[in-house]
């Protein structure tokens, strides 16, 4: 149906190529640079398509221009923060579907890290592009949106299918685990799933994708309503939106 290749990026970012295997399309998913991106295009397929792009920041979008401009590509984006997107050309709201090829992708609006920022999800696929508002075993900085709305955000991915495979923006499962670990003491998941992180890290092997059902039982930042994390915040009657906000803060400053 769809095959993903990983491609790194700067330090720390993976941007995604995409093709469609019934129609072969190409696209990428959050081109950090060009020479990156352009260098995996040439050993694979040659010709892109279509550039997604899951917000504005400048390691997501560093290499939209060179890219449009030597594939003819064509850029798709938030409506919400188009007019901070490079070379923007389709523009897309929360609900709205962009066809690729076979697939059908939904475009969920998921402010918090950017008021705009969007996620690029496919319930056929079950994949979605999370950019970086979910990470494995994390979620995103809060720059331009609320805490209320990074919340609300990780709430409505929480409802999507749980086999639903994440791809999102930065290699941080490891810094992003030890926070999760700190809290979540005694979740032995977690645990186990901190060792795959170790021997995956050990072998230079990306941690991503991850499934949903995963991040559900091991990343904190999902779970503000578990009463073991709520009585080792000490934070017993607080609600799950008040629990969130203080592990955004106290993992600011991790």
């Amino acid at each position: 149906m769809i095959d993903i290749s990983i491609i790194n990026c700067l330090s720390d970012n993976y941007s995604y190529l995409i093709k469609d295997k019934k129609t072969d399309l190409v696209g990428v998913v959050d081109p950090s640079n060009f020479e990156e991106v352009d260098q995996k295009i040439n050993k694979t397929y040659k010709k892109l398509d279509f550039i997604l792009n899951t917000h504005h920041h400048s390691d997501h979008v560093g290499g939209n221009i060179d890219l449009k401009k030597k594939y003819n590509s064509k850029i798709i984006c938030s409506t919400y923060e188009s007019d901070k997107i490079p070379g923007a050309d389709i523009k897309k709201s929360d609900g709205e579907k962009f066809t690729f090829g076979g697939i059908n992708f939904e475009v969920l609006h998921i402010p918090g890290h950017t008021l705009g920022h969007i996620a690029f999800y496919s319930e056929r696929a079950n994949i979605i592009f999370t950019g970086d508002t979910l990470f494995s075993l994390g979620c995103g900085r809060i720059f331009e949106g609320t805490f209320e709305q990074m919340f609300n955000s990780l709430e409505k991915i929480k409802k999507l299918k749980k086999n639903t495979m994440i791809y999102c923006g930065h290699e941080y499962t490891a810094s992003n685990g030890k926070f999760c670990v700190s809290i979540d003491k005694e979740n032995m998941k977690l645990k186990k799933r901190m060792q795959d992180v170790k021997n995956k890290n050990e072998k230079k092997i990306p941690t991503l994708p991850v499934t949903l059902a995963d991040e559900l039982e091991t990343n904190i930042f999902l779970r503000p309503g578990d009463e073991k994390i709520k009585n080792n915040l000490k934070m017993n009657n607080s609600t799950e939106l008040e629990v969130f906000t203080k592990l955004r803060s106290l993992k600011d400053k991790f």
